[in-house]
């Protein structure tokens, strides 16, 4: 584009830019002096600055998409997105609502500090990419423990890995992938990990298992699945009392009070009344708020169930 020329057809710059966001070298590449591109970030003008060398061509708040690509092209072009912004972008949900940050995987040897909401992160492990939407990601496991590194909550940390691992990423990625990166933030990951594996399938699971510590009991079965005496499936709650024939179910409102959902949490309890079974029920939102209460409502439960088997004796 000849000098000049940008300023009669402005549509051409936003061509040569990713959705509206562009580099000054590139618009001074297009012929537009680098001055005059500051000039046009100042409040009340047409442009907006992003991050260092980096605008976007107009004034407006930029979307989550804009932001991601300024932070690609002020990172450069071996840069990966990783934590929070790419686990929503392949998927999961359970994140905490931070103000949005853009993490971004670079070569060790690039001297490039973070910045705005650009959060860089030199590293001698570059992931292999999965692109989305034209945006380099890292894989869901590097980028669930990239973020998980990065939040000081057990609590958010268990829902992030809980969430991961139900998605499908399995405990051996996981378990590998923190051993192989750096040790700094680490030991909350690393303690949820194994309260996963010990049988926690869920965020959830993960607090029912911290009440039940407090409640004194002896240690349920977690996630064991039940049959009656004709190898008829009555289901898996998330905690069984053996010795008591007591069933612990962790229900939400998300996936058990739909209408479907509602229909098989009926049909599920009634095979466990026919098999003479009985069955707590609590909300997974109450292991939070109120996990006292709900170790007592577990105790009471289990000694209801305690005196039903001596009377059956």
């Amino acid at each position: 584009m000849k000098p000049g020329n940008w300023a009669r057809d402005p549509e051409r710059l936003y061509q040569h830019s990713r959705g509206g966001v562009i580099t000054v070298a590139r618009l001074t590449e297009l012929g537009v002096p680098s001055r005059t591109c500051y000039r046009r970030c100042r409040p009340g003008k047409q442009w907006r600055r992003l991050l260092p060398g980096v605008l976007l061509l107009n004034s407006g708040e930029p979307t989550r998409r804009q932001l991601v690509d300024a932070a690609l092209l002020y990172a450069g072009p071996d840069a990966v997105v990783t934590g929070a912004t790419a686990c929503r972008r392949q998927g999961l949900r359970m994140l905490p609502d931070h103000p949005y940050r853009v993490h971004v995987l670079v070569p060790l040897e690039h001297k490039i500090g973070s910045s705005g909401h650009t959060i860089i992160e030199r590293t001698t492990r570059l992931p292999q990419t999965v692109v989305l939407d034209g945006v380099p990601l890292a894989p869901l496991v590097r980028s669930v423990l990239d973020e998980c590194r990065r939040l000081g909550s057990r609590q958010e940390v268990s829902a992030l890995l809980a969430e991961a691992v139900q998605r499908g990423v399995s405990l051996p990625e996981l378990f590998a992938e923190l051993d192989a990166g750096s040790s700094r933030g680490t030991a909350i990951p690393r303690e949820a990990l194994h309260r996963i594996a010990d049988g926690a399938r869920s965020a959830a699971e993960v607090d029912a298992m911290a009440v039940w510590r407090m409640s004194g009991l002896p240690e349920p079965q977690w996630n064991h699945e039940l049959r009656d005496v004709d190898g008829e499936y009555i289901a898996t709650p998330d905690g069984y009392f053996l010795a008591v024939r007591l069933a612990w179910e962790i229900d939400s409102y998300d996936f058990h009070f739909g209408k479907r959902q509602y229909a098989a949490t009926v049909a599920r309890n009634t095979r466990y009344a026919a098999a003479g079974i009985a069955v707590l029920q609590t909300l997974s939102g109450r292991l939070r708020t109120e996990p006292k209460r709900v170790a007592a409502e577990l105790v009471a439960a289990h000694r209801a169930a305690e005196a039903r088997m001596r009377r059956a004796a």
